[in-house]
């Protein structure tokens, strides 16, 4: 269509115009910047620690194989982290640094999808920045972006939400077959990194019956499950797949809760110790675990001033909005999805006393926390089509879809001042030519815009209207024309878009946002005597908030440097470099503090130290043990546990003659498990000797003299028995030891 001189001339004055400032995308663009920055350095202030030592010496040990991916973790799902682990350990071994890199990079990525998150959802409004703060800065979010083995399930479970979330709220506007692609791998997307992003499906649901249906729960279920069957039949499929995969390789992980105030326990703990105080800048104290995050201690006060200021949250956003609602249901769904999951799989174990405690578990509710808060605050932006006729015969909303607030009806003052006229609005005023009329059902108080062809409303037919000019296509001179909105005496007919309506920006299928109505007035509900003091005290607030986030930041920051592992893996690296030849160790675990005894075998040196590059020299028997200490410094070995009685042959203890056996008891008796023998033995000759503890034997080289040797065994019992093999060979022996490896003391 041939486009006047005019409008050729309108359209280049608005291209020369430079673009107008956006203050909230600048904001925002800084915030993401500081917090990306402010969480890498505290990454980088820490190190590796406990599971991440177990992943990374799987990685060294194993190719790079299908089964080596699709093995379970911890009974956890992730072939997605395992890659990433692999490829890194393959690269640069035990080191730390890309490891920062890498949740540096996924907290970039997790913070501008959030971002566009939002300002696709949320009406515009300065307000935005509030949530996105919340997410950006959560203290609750930290050690997702500190700790590997954390971030390499968590970072990529909360992309794949917000992904999620993104692609069904385009497919609820448009109707476009590739948004349910773009759906699908989302979630797909969560599930290759962790289990646990199954809960993204009913969280996608939940966000669409509570924000694009209305009515009551069983009609805005069934409205959401007519409306976009195909949206749940392909989650419906993936999850189904994705549960076959899982479900043939993993043991169950469910537990029975010992008590009923275990289950109390824990939730009082999730949400009034970890998850309210945390969405508000909480908890302010923290307890320390180790090489691990440290898990919330929140003052008493905090707690309760956190609960108050969520309570009050509650109250006035619903106050002020009846449909703000359905955002803290949604929230509260969700919420208890998570906590029976959690209560599912953690209670009922050694750390269920403290698992409502860890920060982690409810990392994931951050988001929808956030997501939900926005929506109370600034409501939901209405969408129209702006360009391009649907594809694949879908229809295409004309105003989008369903938003969570009532179009403005006129006042009935205004509308009998306004005399009724047959004529259209484009008819009547110059400029308005362009203009897309929706049809709208009103529905239980809530003004619905449909598609053309949504099957729960019939189109109205075209009324005639009165013969006229032609209205002239032209610009009006000066400033554009207010369009009063027209009384409604009756359903509204349906328009069909003219090319000017939808050539109103390039492209197929793009979106924009529509002319929204202003928001409510924030402090509506306050009498205007107090509106001031209101207005402080939300300001004090806020500015308390952000205080407490940094002071709760700060406080994990100095909880995470402190790393024992890295310390020990430090002097262990100059000590081993630095040894005499002929240092050996026996393969021994390393500090508990370092891996857990519960990482088995992966806490043993030989599988510690596969990766460090610096590796010591493991043996089974020697006659001079050395031992790495608790700080990683190499000492000579003795042995810590149980040894014999004195012997009865003064100067000797047990003679031991040739071919004869000799019981000698012990002063505790061992359990049949895995120890280090140590004898130290007066010999009249070479030979050999076998020495026997319960089911468990070893023979071994005696040579001439005074002489000790170290050797493994396998058994248990209270008393040994040594054989002496050979002729003519005496043997002398008042120091036999079993047990665990210790450094000798000075």
């Amino acid at each position: 269509m041939a486009l006047t001189g005019s409008e050729v001339g309108v359209a280049r004055s608005k291209t020369d115009q430079p673009k107008r400032r956006d203050p909230v995308r600048s904001v925002a663009l800084v915030m993401i910047v500081v917090s990306v920055l402010w969480r890498a350095q505290i990454a980088a202030r820490g190190y590796l620690a406990a599971d991440d030592y177990v992943l990374i010496t799987q990685s060294a040990e194993s190719p790079l194989t299908p089964g080596f991916l699709l093995t379970l973790y911890n009974n956890h799902f992730m072939p997605g982290g395992r890659l990433l682990t692999w490829l890194v350990t393959d690269a640069v071994g035990l080191t730390y640094w890309p490891y920062v890199l890498l949740m540096a990079a996924g907290q970039a990525m997790l913070a501008v999808a959030f971002y566009r998150l939002l300002r696709t959802l949320l009406r515009p409004s300065r307000l935005l920045l509030v949530p996105l703060g919340m997410f950006l800065f959560s203290p609750l979010t930290l050690e997702a972006t500190s700790w590997w083995a954390v971030g390499a399930n968590m970072l990529p479970m909360q992309l794949s939400m917000v992904l999620a979330l993104g692609a069904q709220l385009k497919y609820v506007r448009t109707r476009r077959k590739r948004h349910l692609v773009s759906l699908v791998l989302s979630v797909l997307l969560g599930l290759l990194f962790f289990e646990k992003a199954l809960l993204v499906v009913p969280l996608v649901f939940l966000f669409t019956v509570c924000f694009f249906t209305e009515g009551g729960p069983i009609r805005s279920v069934l409205t959401a499950l007519r409306r976009w069957w195909p949206s749940w039949l392909v989650l419906t499929a993936l999850v189904g797949a994705f549960a076959g995969v899982y479900l043939l390789r993993s043991e169950s992980s469910l537990r029975r809760p010992e008590s009923l105030g275990e289950v109390l326990s824990f939730l009082t703990q999730l949400f009034g110790s970890t998850l309210m105080p945390g969405l508000l800048g909480g908890p302010w104290g923290w307890l320390g675990a180790g090489d691990g995050a440290a898990v919330v201690a929140p003052p008493e006060l905090g707690r309760w001033i956190a609960w108050s200021v969520f309570a009050a949250l509650v109250i006035l956003t619903v106050k002020r909005d009846r449909r703000a609602t359905r955002s803290w249901v949604l929230f509260g769904s969700y919420l208890v999805l998570v906590a029976a999951l959690l209560a599912a799989t953690r209670l009922g174990s050694v750390y269920s006393g403290v698992a409502g405690g860890v920060p982690r578990y409810v990392s994931d509710a951050v988001v929808v926390a956030c997501i939900c808060i926005g929506v109370a605050l600034v409501g939901i932006a209405r969408q129209t089509p702006a360009g391009g006729e649907p594809a694949d015969g879908e229809s295409t909303p004309l105003a989008g879809t369903p938003g969570p607030y009532v179009e403005p009806e006129p006042a009935a003052s205004e509308t009998a001042h306004r005399a009724p006229d047959s004529h259209t609005e484009s008819e009547q005023m110059p400029g308005a030519t362009g203009s897309v009329v929706a049809a709208y059902s009103s529905r239980s108080g809530v003004i619905h815009a449909e598609a053309p062809d949504d099957p729960d409303l019939a189109p109205a037919e075209e009324p005639p209207t009165a013969p006229g000019p032609t209205p002239s296509t032209e610009p009006a001179a000066g400033p554009d024309p207010v369009v009063e909105p027209v009384p409604r005496t009756g359903p509204e007919p349906t328009r069909e878009r003219t090319p000017e309506a939808t050539a109103t920006s390039p492209g197929r299928g793009r979106e924009r946002q529509a002319p929204a109505p202003p928001p409510a007035d924030w402090l509506g509900p306050v009498p205007e005597r107090y509106r001031e003091v209101v207005t402080a005290g939300l300001a004090l607030l806020l500015v308390a908030a952000m205080f407490g986030t940094v002071w709760t930041t700060s406080r994990y920051s100095d909880e995470w440097a402190m790393k024992y592992g890295r310390s020990y893996l430090d002097t262990a690296r100059i000590e081993l470099a630095s040894a005499p030849p002929g240092t050996v160790f026996f393969d021994t675990p390393v500090p508990g503090g370092v891996v857990p005894d519960l990482s088995w075998p992966y806490n043993l040196q030989s599988r510690f130290f596969a990766a460090a590059g610096s590796r010591p020299e493991f043996v089974h028997e020697t006659e001079n043990a050395s031992v790495l200490d608790d700080l990683g410094r190499i000492q000579v070995a003795t042995i810590h546990g149980s040894s014999i009685v004195p012997g009865p042959q003064e100067g000797c203890g047990y003679l031991v003659p040739a071919g004869q056996t000799v019981r000698m008891p012990l002063d505790k008796p061992r359990d049949d498990w895995f120890w280090i023998v140590r004898i130290g033995y007066l010999s009249s000759a070479d030979g050999t000797a076998v020495l026997r503890l319960g089911k468990g034997t070893h023979t071994f080289p005696v040579k001439k003299g005074l002489n000790q040797r170290f050797f493994e065994v396998s058994g248990g019992d209270d008393a040994v028995e040594l054989t002496v093999l050979g002729l003519d060979l005496t043997l002398c022996t008042n120091e036999i030891t079993i047990g665990n490896l210790t450094p000798k003391p000075e």
